[in-house]
This record gives C-alpha cells, sequence and structure tokens, in this order.
C-alpha cells in the first residue's frame, strides 16, 4: 500500500494544493496577502497561491509526525532570523497561519481534536493523501520501471 512516505514531498504538496484549491473548501483569510510567515522572514509570501500550498504541507506534517499542536508546527515552518552581524538562531514560524490551517482542515473533515495533544489525521484525510500518493507513484512508475514494483505491476 503506497502512502504519503513513498512519494518525494514537494510532488505530493503541490498535488494537494491543486486538488483543494478545486474543492473550493480552504479559502485564504482576508489578512494571509499581508502576513508574514514567521519573525524569520521580511516580506508576505509572492506567490499567489501560498495560502493553500501551506495547508497542504499543514496536512502532511500533521499525518508525519501527529497528533500536533500549532506550536509544534510553528517550530517546523521556522527558520533562521537573520540579525546582522549577530549570530543565526532559529525562530519559530506563524502559530495563527498553523492554527487557522489546521480549523479549515478541521472543517472539511481532514483533521480531528485530539484530546491536549492538538490534532491528528482523520481517516478521510489518510484516504485522501494515500490516494494522491498512489497516483504519484503511479505516474513516477512510468518513467522508472524499478518503482514498478510498490505501485503493482502496473
Amino acid at each position: 500500500m503506497t502512502t504519503a512516505y513513498d512519494v518525494p514531498p514537494a510532488l505530493l504538496i503541490e498535488r494537494l494544493k491543486d486538488h483543494l484549491q478545486k474543492e473550493g473548501k480552504i479559502k485564504p483569510p482576508e489578512w494571509a496577502a499581508f502576513a508574514r510567515t514567521g519573525v524569520h522572514t521580511e516580506k508576505a509570501p509572492t506567490q499567489g497561491d501560498w495560502w493553500y500550498r501551506r495547508v497542504a504541507a499543514v496536512l502532511r506534517k500533521v499525518y508525519l509526525r501527529g497528533p500536533v499542536g500549532t506550536t509544534r508546527l510553528a517550530a517546523e515552518f521556522g527558520g533562521r532570523r537573520d540579525d546582522g552581524s549577530a549570530p543565526y538562531h532559529p525562530r519559530r514560524g506563524s502559530r495563527s497561519i498553523a492554527r487557522e490551517a489546521m480549523q479549515q482542515l478541521e472543517s472539511m473533515g481532514l483533521l480531528a481534536k485530539t484530546d491536549k495533544r492538538g490534532r491528528s489525521i482523520s481517516p478521510q484525510g489518510r484516504k485522501l493523501l494515500d490516494a494522491l500518493a498512489h497516483d504519484i507513484l503511479k505516474e513516477l512508475a512510468v518513467t522508472r520501471p524499478e518503482l514498478a514494483k510498490y505501485v503493482g505491476g502496473t
């Protein structure tokens, strides 16, 4: 059985982003056009669809590391802050972005709350990610025949 662990993350996130965008249930908040993704960044993202990509990445992170809360996700999406001549230090990403993304995914039924531990992937979310991963692996098996054994020979 193909899972999200078996495919490259960039391909899975892009495919999931397109799926979430087509469904139309995920909408960027009003402040998303102006928000920085953390204190380690200087400007807001320039990509128009960055919100959908972040929501897809949050769903994948919860699949891999769940159950997780907003603080843990903020640390996952953090980075290095440039303070000029001072040494770099790790900084967390935005907790409000993580919280809003998880709330939207929960309203779609892809995440579920876990008592005092954050959110974890729901069976519906696991099914979606595994199906997308299987499709990606089938496409990769066409160009790389050694992967065909993982898809079932198709």
